[in-house]
């Protein structure tokens, strides 16, 4: 048995100039290591680095079989490349597999990853987009046995673009009406310092509230993301919006006027960053300013915003 004669099997990549994540054009080095048990023949150990990303999912159908006929599914693939590589192999000159003895073994591999706007990773509930080196131990009059590892894949967005950096604002108004006359107005103006938000960063958006109306309001934040998923050509669409953070913010009384308050939205540490760069695959996000008021239509102000991997400053400190 593979798993009586091979013990601790690891794959453990190097950091590459202090990090522990790559991107296209870089180089990955590492090592892999395990122990044998007794003495073993091995005719090569391949490595493989793959891209790729894949779609699925399904409409109609149901419980009964005249339901489930009546299912249809949709589904599209992309592979980003493929790179296979030789860790070992036999090199004696009668050609044979190479014995190796009992203990401890360690062999180094390296990978220049290619060049190009590829996605970040991905993990839907009816996609994903994944980076996977796979290691292939090849013996004599043995199935070959296979060790995989996720690939720490990020797509670097050039922070430097300066509508990342640059503030977003938006506002909106309201009047309530009570049968032939009008509420004087409710308004909201919000403002955020910048576009572009790493996970785990907290957003301050700055808000002026006034509530003409006889009615407390309530503003609220919420950060929304949107998954979309396409079929090639983009013929056939899936849709999934996900609430993944929100914040209740200090209730504006009725008549008061310039109400002025920062409200901090705090993105969570786990976000996958934003993807736009997939045919098959598009990740965004969006920050939702509400102000709501009892049997009355929300005021909405909607920030879309960039999730990225590197911290962005901002160009203006201050809004009032």
């Amino acid at each position: 048995m593979f798993e009586q004669t091979f013990k601790n099997f690891g794959i453990n990549f190097n950091t590459l100039q202090g990090r522990d994540t790559f991107s296209s054009g870089d180089l990955v080095t590492g090592h892999i290591s395990f122990e044998l048990t007794k003495d073993t023949k091995i005719n090569s150990i391949m490595m493989e680095v793959t891209g790729k990303a894949n779609v699925h999912w399904s409409t109609g159908g149901g419980g009964r079989r005249k339901k489930r006929r009546s299912r249809r599914h949709f589904s599209a693939k992309l592979e980003f490349f493929t790179l296979r590589s030789i860790i070992m192999q036999n090199n004696n000159a009668v050609g044979g597999p190479t014995k190796l003895p009992p203990g401890s073994h360690l062999f180094p591999f390296t990978c220049q990853l290619p060049h190009g706007d590829f996605p970040s990773p991905f993990q839907g509930p009816c996609g994903t987009i994944s980076y996977d080196l796979t290691v292939s131990i090849n013996r004599p009059w043995h199935m070959s046995k296979d060790f995989g590892a996720k690939l720490k894949f990020v797509n670097q967005i050039d922070t430097s673009q300066p509508e990342l950096r640059a503030p977003l604002s938006g506002s909106n108004q309201t009047t309530l009406c009570f049968l032939w006359c009008a509420s004087p107005p409710i308004t909201m103006a919000v403002n955020t310092e910048k576009k572009a938000f790493v996970p785990g960063e907290t957003v301050k958006v700055f808000c002026n509230f006034s509530n003409g109306s006889s009615r407390t309001a309530t503003p609220k934040l919420n950060l929304l993301q949107k998954q979309e998923y396409y079929t090639h050509n983009r013929a056939n669409k899936r849709l999934i919006n996900k609430t993944m953070a929100s914040v209740i913010g200090h209730p504006v009384n009725p008549g008061s006027t310039d109400v002025y308050t920062e409200m901090l939205l705090t993105i969570p540490t786990d976000m996958p960053v934003t993807i736009s760069n997939c045919s098959i695959l598009v990740l965004s996000y969006v920050i939702e300013a509400t102000l709501s008021m009892f049997a009355a239509h929300d005021l909405t102000v909607l920030f879309p915003i960039v999730l990225c991997d590197t911290p962005v400053q901002t160009q203006v400190q201050g809004y009032y």
